[in-house]
């Protein structure tokens, strides 16, 4: 080797990476408690918690046990939850008219959570697969082969009505139907509810990652029916410019902030949508993408801290303003500011 020998190079980018101080001062993403929402799986009855063995680390809770976990996250600078109902199989009808009860598990979460801590932001989920038998996030006409895009709207709306009235500060419309967002917006103005927001799963795509929130909602089991799948309404995942449309068409329709879900995989749906936009843009960390990771952690494949924070550094890096991830509440203080 000749001891001599130096490039002629007047750039060198590794001069900013020679220290951890220099290494900080360089970073241009950072996670902070306020980008996060914690979805959250709740029961009925009093001081119960059950595991979701398919989620390692996350429990369905009671509302009262719920309120707990909600004073421990507003402790940490977490001041957003999502919650997820898990409904008594008794109450599932193909009609879902549970979904409509004022006293429904959802309802009183919100009303109870809103009541203990006001600055807690509520985002409720509105869908009816944890409402309906067959687990379609719609009603089936009378064949059993098509969800029935307009009547499930109408749903929708009387459902997002419930949810606002209730207290939630965010109506989020999973349930990919069209035309949901514009006439959800249009019932909640009617109705005088101009100040809830709307969340809109903008680019919701047909995703595999989504089995173990399924799970935890008890709706795996009847997800799906022989001739049909959620493909009819989510979007195929092989399409990047459907999902750009589908957002773009919810602001259109009201929306106030655009979801993209799954995240991690999708990255560049995220990163394609941000320079078209200028609402805030949600990234949902799914069930799967959670799990995937818990999992080769456990075996030994993966270093879990350092997944979990390149996972969510990722998704801030390429645009989302604010992470839906079941990792929130495990985050820790130098998870935010750390540079790896």
């Amino acid at each position: 080797m000749n001891e001599n020998f130096k490039l002629d190079i007047p750039k060198r980018p590794r001069r900013l990476r020679k220290s951890a101080s220099i290494l900080s001062l360089s970073q241009e993403n950072f996670l902070n408690p306020a980008d996060f929402i914690l979805p959250v799986f709740v029961i009925d009855g009093r001081n119960r918690t059950q595991n979701v063995p398919s989620m390692p680390g996350v429990q369905r809770l009671s509302i009262d046990k719920l309120l707990r976990k909600c004073d421990s996250l507003l402790k940490k600078g977490i001041a957003a939850i999502a919650p997820f109902p898990s409904v008594d199989m008794r109450l599932k009808t193909p009609d879902a008219a549970e979904a409509l009860n004022e006293k429904s598990l959802t309802n009183r979460t919100i009303r109870e959570v809103k009541k203990r801590f006001p600055e807690m932001a509520v985002i409720a989920d509105i869908a009816l697969d944890p409402y309906t038998t067959h687990g379609h996030d719609g009603l089936l006409d009378e064949s059993g082969r098509e969800i029935l895009n307009d009547e499930t709207v109408e749903v929708l709306c009387g459902m997002a009505l419930g949810a606002a009235s209730a207290g939630a500060d965010f109506v989020a419309p999973s349930a990919a139907m069209d035309g949901r967002t514009s006439a959800i917006r249009e019932a909640l103005d009617e109705c005088g509810f101009t100040k809830t927001a709307i969340m809109g799963y903008s680019a919701k795509y047909a995703s595999c990652f989504y089995s173990p929130f399924r799970d935890a909602v008890g709706s795996s089991k009847s997800a799906g029916t022989p001739t049909l799948d959620k493909r009819s309404y989510q979007i195929n995942c092989a399409n990047s410019r459907e999902g750009l449309k589908e957002a773009l068409l919810d602001e259109d329709e009201g929306a106030d902030v655009l979801m993209v879900k799954p995240a991690g995989f999708y990255l560049d749906i995220i990163a394609s949508l941000r320079p078209l936009t200028n609402l805030p843009i949600a990234a949902y960390q799914v069930s799967g993408e959670y799990s995937m990771i818990c999992a080769a952690a456990k075996l030994g494949w993966l270093d879990f801290e350092k997944a979990k924070y390149e996972s969510l550094i990722s998704i801030k890096r390429a645009g989302a303003d604010m992470i839906l991830s079941y990792f929130a509440d495990s985050l820790e203080p130098n998870d935010y500011f750390r540079s790896q």
